[in-house]
């Protein structure tokens, strides 16, 4: 269903050392810098399967900021790729959020593995595994 999710980042090059790393443990190759018509640099994250993660400076020239509610969540192959995901953010300077990384029991879904962390911009991201 859906194209591509975009963060906003105030630091473009931090921004780029952070996600070619954490998404590395996610098999996902090296952004892509791509410059839009305005003269913004944006990073793109092309997960082979047609969804996009972008991160852009923000085109009206305002700060990045963090919208409120929001969470990015990336898909992983096991509960170990969920913590090796989150605990590659924390070493390279996202924040760990919330509970630790591990099972949370949910009335709808069952229980699923879960791990919640910030970037450096203070964008919401997780990692979820859902097993078989």
């Amino acid at each position: 269903m859906l194209f591509h999710t975009m963060v906003g980042s105030n630091d473009i090059e931090r921004s780029k050392r952070f996600y070619d790393t954490v998404l590395a443990t996610l098999g996902a190759r090296e952004g892509t810098r791509n410059i839009a018509d305005s003269g913004h640099t944006r990073l793109i994250y092309n997960s082979g399967n047609g969804t996009n993660f972008i991160v852009s400076q923000p085109i009206n020239d305002e700060p990045a900021s963090v919208a409120n509610g929001s969470t990015v969540a990336f898909s992983c192959d096991s509960p170990e790729q969920v913590k090796l995901l989150h605990d590659t953010a924390v070493a390279n300077g996202g924040t760990s959020i919330e509970a630790p990384p591990g099972p949370r029991n949910t009335a709808s879904l069952g229980t699923v593995e879960l791990a919640y962390f910030r970037d450096p911009d203070g964008n919401k991201l997780c990692g979820i595994h859902f097993p078989a």
